[in-house]
Parts: C-alpha cells; structure tokens; sequence
C-alpha cells in the first residue's frame, strides 16, 4: 500500500460526489441521536442530583424528567433509524457507482495495461474489495463524524457546567481512546492487513486458474499438488487472519482499560472538587454522567483499525486502477475512413521490460487481397497487428488507413473498419448465438447464418442439439478449437469491416479444419482486405501477396499463384 490512510480515506471520500449531502445527513442524525442517547441517562443523573445538596435549585419535576426520557428515548430510535438508512443507502449506491468507475477504467487500460494484470486479481477488485468498501461509507466516515461532534458538545457543557478541569480530564481520555490508540493500531494492523488482501487476491488468481485447468490437472494426474498449493495458500491466509485478530483483540482491550482508567481519573477529580467545595455534588453527578455516557463514539474509533486496515487495502486497490493511465487514449475527435488500403512504414516499436520487437516494419495491403504475414513465434508479429488497431502507441513511424495516420484516425472509426480475430477465440459461457452477437448486437437471423456460412461453420451448428441456441460451456470447453475458430471467424465476417485481421487462425486446429478456414477466407475475400499472421509457411498457400518477418524487420517475399 503506497498511500498513506489519511490519503485513501480522503480519496474515498472524494468519490461521494453529490452523494456528500446524504453522509452530512448521516453524520447529523447520528449525533443528535447519539445526544438523544445521552441525554436519557443524564435526565437519571439530574433526577438523583436533586437530592444531593443544591439539588434544590433544579426546576424540572420528576415527572418532567420522566418525560423527557421518554421523548429522547423514541427520538434516539427514529434520529438512530434515519442515520443507518443514510449509511448503507450511501455505501450501497456508491458501490454501484464505484463498480461502475471501475469498469470503466478497466475498458480504457484494455488490452494493453491489462495484459500483465491476473484475472483472478481483477475479479477479487470488482467483488470482495468493493464490497469491503462498504465497511467505509458505512461504518466508518459516521462514526468518524459523530465522535468529533458529541465529544466537542461534552466538553463543552462539562466545561461551562461543572468547569474547565473536568473538561480537560476528559479531553485527556478521548485523545487517548479516540486518536493515539487507533493510530498506534493502525501501524500494528498495516501490514498484516495489507499481506492479507495481496494474498487474497492471489489465492482466487490461483483458484480461478485451477478451476479453468481442470481438465489439464486431471489428465496430467496433478490434483495432490494443486490440493497442496491450495492448502498452503489458504493456511498464510489464516495465519494473517489471526495476526489480525490478536492484534485487534489486544487494541479492544487496551481501549476498554484506557475507558476504564479516564472514567476513575474523572471521578477522582469530581470528587476533589466536590471536597474542596469547588463544584456542588449535584452538578459533578450530572456532568459525571454525561461524560461516561460519551465514551461510545470515541471507543467506536478506537474499533475502527480492526476493520480498517484491510478496508484501506481495498480502496488502495481500486483507487490504484482508477488512478492508472492508459498507454493509449481514445481519439474522440480524428478523421473517420472506409477502408481501401493500408500502408505501414518505418514502424518502431518496443515493450517497456524489453527490447525493441519492431525495428522499420513495413507493408503494405489493400481491399481485395489477401496479405500474409509469416515469421517465427515471437518475432513481433502479434504486435504488428496490435498496433494496426492502435492497442498500443508505436514509437516512430507509420500506420496510415487511406491517408491518415492511425493516430489521426477516430477511435470509432477504427474499430468499425477494423476487426481482428486472435490466435485464441474467447467464448462466453453463453449460446452460440450470443457469441455472435458480440460483433452485431442488432444482427438478424440471416445475417447470422450468412456470417457462419462464409465460416464454413453454419451446418456445423445446425446439427448441435439447440442449433444456434445451444450452449457452448465455460471458456466454449463444449467445442472443439477448430470450432472455436471458426466462430471467431463467424464473428469477424458479421462485424463486416473492410479489414480483418487474422492472428494464427489456424495453430490449434488440425490439417482438415485449416483447410476450411483457408478456403473460407479465399472464397470472400472480394469486398475485404484479409491480413494473415502465421508461423506455418502452409497457411500462405491462399495469400497474394506475403511477407516474411525477422528481428523486427517486415521482407516481401512476392505473389503466391497458389488457388
């Protein structure tokens, strides 16, 4: 954790926005009511110090103060009523709003910051440490609020009513209760609290990846070492659990000492004064009571570590990703295209941990052909395509799209003449239709089958159980990768951009299927411009034209006759 508490707790704070309102609201209802509270067992004090010497000059009756109690009793349920529904009507809002933020930025750093991020760790963010944000706005910037208040309003009538000693002793213990212990258990919680949430993050990473490797853990016969990694994972876990429990078990009771320590010490001293005839005993009893009645928002602060410091991870967590940077922004207010050539020269471009993957790359490509690209794995071939779509910022050079370069080029614009479909097609657990209708959300039946028929795809699907209804399973576990494919394929035919970039379309399918796709691609290619990546030199058969990448340099290679 980077930031300091006081640095997340202000950032969350920030993030109420118009939502600030309701958390005054909170806060005011929590300390009238918390007063309301106080004032009950006060009226019981104000009622004994009428017999006690200069009680006499007390006007309220007993049936008054009876009264009274009564009244402060109902407004501390209703005013106690109010505050909670502001809380949690405040934490629970925000919660969605925060979710809402958080995807977002997660929309603006992908791909390209999200690359290196484990989606276990994404997954843990945008559940358990939002929903650990609700122990902030809920029971945390109140009880924060309510405490300052009521411990300001004690003092303040100790010191005119009873006098300036007792108000400093009692001051003397809500520093002690309220600040220099919860910071002193704030450092002790830091770190174990922190390690907590890193692990946990780790640990759903772990066993998110062990549940989509299921398959590759049974048949490899490795189940006990997963099994022994799981149970090692869970007891650091555990072990920090309880570091963090012991250290809160000790700071509740070191709060409940320190409570019990100022309660004698302010005793001990209205009892001075009532012996030396400083203060009446009518009045040292009712501002007794209404100081030991304070204590409780003050000891809720003390409280607040326990809970805080891993609530403090969290936000550290999410305020991390909000506040991270792209390495793109998108380009709202460039030149829109259709698509009829592209032409790359000079391109640069290398990773931050590693060294440069594209030294002068050029090629260039245009509507009707298909253009291949062919190279070992790892020479920068993916990255070509990637930077054809602007997922990352090239270093020098050209992209240019009938003209303009990318980075002149609209965002939107980009995306609707553009379509790539990576070496690894993403399936939701969903139908296959829904599948398809990721590239075309409005897209009809036909479109539909006229996409997976230029597939080689459509008859395919037809004989599945529930045709295109049918459910293609976790990660489309329920396909084959040749099939997998294809529907990548489908989709990039239904998107209809001019452009399509293929990264390996065929390196996990077999010779037949590869023959399907390849033929697939050559039959409608017409109205498209089809750039193919590929480390098998088989797969440039079908392009007109090819090149041959080598340390981050692009050759042309010449025309294929192949049909």
């Amino acid at each position: 954790m980077r930031r300091s508490g006081l640095k997340i707790m202000a950032g969350l704070v920030v993030l109420l926005g118009g939502l600030s309102y309701i958390m005054l609201l909170a806060v005011l209802n929590g300390t009238l009511g918390y007063l309301c509270s106080m004032g009950v067992t006060t009226l019981g004090a104000v009622g004994a110090a009428k017999l006690l010497p200069g009680g006499q000059s007390i006007a309220l009756s007993y049936g008054w103060i009876a009264a009274l109690a009564v009244l402060l009793g109902v407004m501390r349920g209703f005013l106690r009523y109010v505050e909670q529904y502001a809380n949690h009507y405040i934490a629970f809002r925000l919660l969605a709003v925060l979710r809402d933020k958080i995807f977002k930025a997660l929309r603006v750093l992908c791909p390209a910051k999200l690359e290196t991020k484990q989606k276990g760790g994404i997954i843990a963010m945008i559940t358990s440490d939002i929903e650990t944000l609700e122990v902030f706005y809920a029971h945390t910037v109140s009880p924060i609020g309510i405490a300052l208040l009521v411990s300001t309003g004690v003092l303040a009538f100790a010191g005119i009513f009873a006098g300036w000693a007792m108000a400093a002793a009692a001051l003397v213990g809500y520093l002690l209760i309220g600040v220099i212990l919860p910071l002193i258990s704030s450092r002790a919680l830091k770190k174990p609290g922190v390690v907590y949430r890193r692990e946990f993050s780790a640990f759903n990473a772990f066993f998110l990846d062990s549940i989509k490797g299921v398959r590759e853990i049974v048949l490899y016969n490795a189940g006990g070492a997963r099994v022994k990694e799981v149970n090692a994972r869970s007891d650091r876990l555990l072990q920090e659990t309880k570091k963090i429990n012991d250290r809160a078990g000790l700071a509740n009771s070191c709060s409940q000492l320190l409570i019990s320590l100022t309660i004698v010490g302010v005793l001990g001293l209205a009892a001075a004064l009532v012996v030396n005839g400083s203060l009446p005993a009518s009045r040292a009893v009712i501002a007794l009571a209404a100081v030991f009645a304070s204590f409780g928002p003050v000891a809720a602060l003390s409280a607040l570590p326990s809970n805080l410091t891993q609530t403090l991870a969290a936000g550290d967590r999410a305020l991390d990703i909000l506040a991270e940077k792209p390495e793109v922004l998108p380009v709202t207010d460039g030149e829109d295209f259709a698509f009829e050539e592209l032409c790359v020269r000079g391109l640069c471009f290398g990773y931050a941990k590693g060294g440069r993957v594209l030294d002068g790359a050029a090629l260039s490509a245009k509507k009707g052909e298909i253009v291949g690209i062919v190279g070992e794995s790892g020479c920068g071939k993916s990255t070509l395509l990637k930077l054809m779509l602007r997922f990352w910022q090239k270093e020098a050079g050209e992209i240019r799209y009938n003209g303009p370069d990318v980075d002149a080029v609209r965002t939107k614009s980009l995306l609707k003449n553009v379509t790539m479909v990576s070496q690894s097609t993403y399936l939701f657990d969903d139908t296959v239709e829904e599948n398809l209708r990721i590239a075309k959300r409005d897209a009809t039946a036909e479109e539909l089958e006229a996409a997976c028929k230029k597939a080689s795809i459509h008859e395919f699907i037809r004989s599945l159980p529930d045709g295109y209804r049918t459910r293609v399973g976790l990660l489309g576990e329920r396909l084959s990768a040749g099939e997998r494919q294809r529907i990548g394929l489908a989709r990039a035919f239904l998107h209809d951009g001019p452009l399509i970039l293929l990264d390996e379309p065929t390196s996990n399918v077999d010779s037949i299927n590869e023959g399907m796709i390849l033929r697939a691609l050559k039959r409608h290619k017409e109205k498209k411009c089809i750039i193919l990546v590929s480390h098998r030199e088989s797969t440039m058969a079908i392009a007109d034209r090819s090149y041959r990448m080598e340390k981050g340099r692009v050759v042309e290679r010449g025309v294929s006759h192949a049909e």
